[in-house]
């Protein structure tokens, strides 16, 4: 419940603005074209209006227009080839607009699509050919706004745009940027937050609550688990711009993982009404979020098996998997009291700590800790050499808060659930009191373990920041999918035994139903839009190896499995790969000591 409201404003519908605007100017000005963060049914509803009133007018999307042009206005079965000429502007990265152009490759699948790059100026050039030997030409407008962010930072992102001409056409009247509501609502959230007067010393705040209700878009595409969604680019958006005033106003680095601002929460809901922004400061109340999402969630259906689950566990079905695995008991308290749970069992082989959860919207690695231990102590029954340690959730907060978050948008990332109800990467703690990293050091301490398995998750569909110079900074790695991969960390010395063990465990995925398929597709797809792969490929897996000294297991192998919004059969194949993955690590592993010794 916020118990101090910052910020209560409702702002002025852009496009009934325009409507209201125009519905007077019949005979004076002719034609109308608009760009706009809207989806496709309001915008034609409004051209419909201005129609009646005798004015003519298009409304279009700067939202990825590029895409929005072929969905709306190429009949796209009828395609035997495309090239499309995009911009390379100096202020952007080269593939930028290639990357704003995704995933159009995997909606033309019959067509012969080629991508070319072109210059500075904002306009995608098409060159179409039909099936029936006709050939097309046109012009895609991009329109974008030069300027300068919060950190001083030079960006190109995409605006809102205004095209009026006279009837004769002869004079353009107006041809400009026009700021929409859309960009108003973010520009408001980065001065309030900006501007207030927060405490010397992090954290800020216990929880920074940032409320939308405005139109837009949240449109499924036929490609993958891909969507357009105005509302989910905007609390990305919200959250990622805000963490980087926090860590400016701290003094900290940019990316800075240790940063503990206090939980920021952005929830951007649909609506049909004018757009309405509320921020306020709240306290935390873990009672009542846990009641409130265990409310509307899969606990009050009957017991579903762990390898049949379609959806992400409960914290009791959690614990309680926890607890039917037996071993010795260990654990932590989060900032919020939620528990930590670990257990440890001793064997006769070599230990690994094996983990989940850490970044808590990325939920497959829950189970498949869950499901890869409990697949162990069976084999160990049998004459196996289970020796681990494990901590299926890490972080209990920032699951609470996805948990929370799914009920109005479970098909979004809501990486503001990433982290810590502190702000911070867990993983990256320094200071005490260290709550949920204790429960990691405790582990490593009472195992001995030198191979830490990490199981993590990243965006099933695109990633953006489209108001911050549209890709996620920072992350523009993982703006799209592209596959399972893993990560190897290692400490100085033991690059050799990383490399090993990336190999063997390449090999046995391999063998997983399916997943040569799913990787391969995904590839295709982000080498199409993105470019070459920046990853060797082993056995068809995607893999990164790197040097690290952060504390922890001299090896870490971390799982990136593009988990983030998928449920049904297709969290079944995450959460089935993600155990996978660890079973075929501890395999690697004990192979590794037993000819070691």
């Amino acid at each position: 419940m916020t118990h101090r409201l910052l910020l209560d404003l409702t702002l002025p519908r852009t496009l009934d603005r325009w409507v209201s605007d125009f519905s007077h100017s019949k005979g004076r000005i002719a034609p109308v074209e608009g760009w706009l963060f809207e989806g496709a049914p309001a915008r034609r509803a409004a051209e419909q209006r201005l129609a009646a009133a005798g004015v003519q007018a298009t409304f279009r999307s700067s939202y990825k227009p590029l895409l929005h042009y072929f969905l709306e206005e190429v009949e796209c079965a009828a395609l035997a080839a495309a090239t499309v000429t995009y911009p390379v502007h100096p202020d952007a990265s080269p593939r930028r607009f290639l990357l704003e152009a995704y995933p159009l490759a995997g909606l033309l699948p019959g067509c012969n699509l080629q991508f070319e790059p072109g210059n500075a100026d904002l306009h995608y050039q098409l060159a179409l050919t039909l099936k029936d030997g006709r050939q097309v030409h046109a012009s895609v407008f991009a329109p974008n706004r030069i300027h300068a962010d919060p950190l001083g930072e030079t960006l190109l992102s995409p605006t809102g745009w205004l095209k009026t001409q006279t009837p004769s056409g002869s004079l353009a009247r107006l041809d400009a940027a026009f700021e929409t509501d859309y960009e108003q609502l973010f520009a408001r959230v980065l001065q309030t937050v900006g501007r207030h007067p927060w405490p010397a010393q992090e954290p800020y705040f216990e929880r920074l609550d940032i409320r939308v209700d405005m139109p837009g878009i949240e449109q499924a595409l036929a490609v993958g688990h891909e969507c357009i969604s105005t509302h989910e680019a905007l609390h990305e958006d919200i959250y990622f711009s805000l963490l980087e005033i926090f860590q400016r106003r701290s003094g900290r680095a940019l990316q800075d993982r240790r940063l503990q601002p206090g939980q920021i929460v952005p929830d951007v809901r649909g609506s049909h009404a004018a757009p309405r922004l509320r921020i306020g400061l709240s306290r935390y109340d873990a009672t009542a979020q846990d009641k409130r999402v265990g409310l509307n969630f899969a606990s009050t259906l009957p017991f579903v098996a762990l390898d049949k689950l379609g959806t992400a566990p409960d914290a009791d079905r959690i614990a309680a998997e926890m607890r039917g695995l037996g071993g010795r008991r260990f654990g932590a308290r989060s900032r919020q009291g939620r528990p930590v749970d670990g257990l440890y069992q001793a064997g006769p082989g070599a230990a690994v700590l094996i983990s989940g959860g850490q970044h808590a919207n990325e939920t497959s690695g829950v189970v498949g800790a869950l499901r890869a231990a409990q697949a162990l102590q069976a084999a160990e029954r049998t004459g196996g050499k289970a020796h681990l340690a494990l901590i299926a959730l890490e972080n209990p907060d920032g699951y609470a808060l996805h948990r929370e978050l799914c009920l109005e948008h479970p098909g979004h990332m809501h990486h503001a659930a990433r982290y810590s109800a502190l702000g911070d990467d867990i993983e990256y703690r320094e200071q005490p009191p260290l709550y949920e990293r204790e429960a990691r050091d405790q582990a490593l301490a009472l195992s001995g373990a030198q191979l830490h398995i990490n199981l993590h998750g990243y965006p099933a569909h695109e990633w953006t920041r489209p108001l911050s110079g549209y890709l996620p900074r920072g992350f523009e790695q993982w703006t799209v999918p592209k596959g399972f991969f893993l990560i190897l960390r290692h400490h100085p010395g033991w690059a050799a035994r990383g490399r090993a063990l990336l190999e063997q465990v390449s090999a046995a995925l391999g063998q997983v139903d399916g997943l040569a398929d799913y990787n391969a597709r995904q590839m295709a797809l982000y080498e199409c839009h993105a470019g070459e792969l920046p990853f060797d490929v082993l056995n068809g897996t995607a893999c990164l190896q790197s040097e690290s000294t952060r504390p922890g297991a001299p090896l870490t192998l971390i799982t990136e499995f593009p988990d983030e919004t998928v449920q049904g059969e297709h969290f079944r194949f995450a959460h089935t790969v993600q155990m996978s993955a660890v079973l075929a690590a501890v395999r690697a592993w004990q192979d590794m000591a037993g000819s070691a010794a």
